[in-house]
């Protein structure tokens, strides 16, 4: 059985490195996409990066296989996903697994993550080891790295000699913008995307990173009382980035639940 992986803001495919060898020893077919403007994707020449261009992209890559996927979308990806099948068109997955995300989303977390992305997006860094530590004061519940080979993924050396993000900062002047635009209003719950949650009929699971500051346990709540059929895990120790915090126990639930949800189309 085929399963879509879609990235957070900022992350490219090589988000999904361990989970995609998991998946894939259990039986899967994991297809782990760079989004549009991120990674080796191309950027989009007119600034399209609104949730519904993402979305519109999951559907399309969705309808070109050979069986319907489930997908998995770690925030940015599950947004696209929440409006890809709630919105665009339904019946585009055969389940949903959305990585610390909701509708209804903190502030503080959510000026968190663009405040880190928007700070060098245009200015880029001297060298990774600089890159390197902007990261480490960004995650600094993480041990500290050194820059690495696998940094080089997520950065760009230009003519100019610096390393820049590897992905299109256009993209991040759009979130701003539409950011701005609603003031102090974060609150999606009311929003097309809580719309779009509350049309959801196929089988879905939520994430939630137990010391996430961008879902809270009301935002869950929230969310729960849009899809009450869906399925919730916590994972403890795990901030936002669920994912890279603590990715064996990340694993371990979606395996689970992918198991209990898709038994009869995996391959033995």
């Amino acid at each position: 059985m085929p399963v879509m992986l879609a990235h957070g803001g900022g992350q490219t495919k090589r988000a999904w490195k361990r989970v995609t060898a998991m998946l894939s020893a259990n039986g899967f077919r994991t297809i782990a996409l760079d989004l549009r403007g991120h990674g080796q994707s191309a950027w989009a020449a007119d600034g399209a990066y609104d949730i519904l261009d993402f979305a519109q992209d999951l559907v399309a890559i969705a309808g070109t296989l050979d069986q319907t996927p489930a997908l998995i979308g770690a925030s940015l990806g599950g947004l696209a996903g929440i409006m890809a099948e709630g919105h665009i068109a339904p019946g585009s997955f055969a389940s949903l697994t959305l990585v610390d995300i909701t509708p209804k989303m903190e502030a503080g977390g959510v000026a968190r993550v663009v405040g880190f992305m928007a700070a060098h997006a245009r200015e880029g860094f001297a060298s990774p080891e600089e890159a390197a530590r902007v990261i480490a004061e960004y995650l600094p519940h993480r041990p500290t790295r050194k820059a690495s080979t696998g940094l080089a993924h997520y950065l760009r050396q230009r003519d100019d000699g610096r390393y820049y993000w590897h992905w299109d900062p256009a993209f991040i002047d759009g979130v701003m913008r539409r950011q701005a635009g609603r003031g102090d209003d974060n609150d999606f719950g009311h929003s097309e995307l809580g719309e779009a949650a509350g049309r959801l009929a196929l089988p879905v699971h939520l994430i939630r990173g137990g010391s996430s500051d961008l879902v809270s346990p009301e935002a869950v709540a929230h969310f729960r009382a849009l899809v009450p059929h869906a399925a919730y895990s916590d994972i403890a120790d795990a901030t936002h980035m669920v994912v890279g915090d603590q990715n064996d126990a990340f694993g371990d639930a979606i395996l689970d639940f992918l198991i209990r949800t898709h038994r009869g189309d995996i391959a033995a």
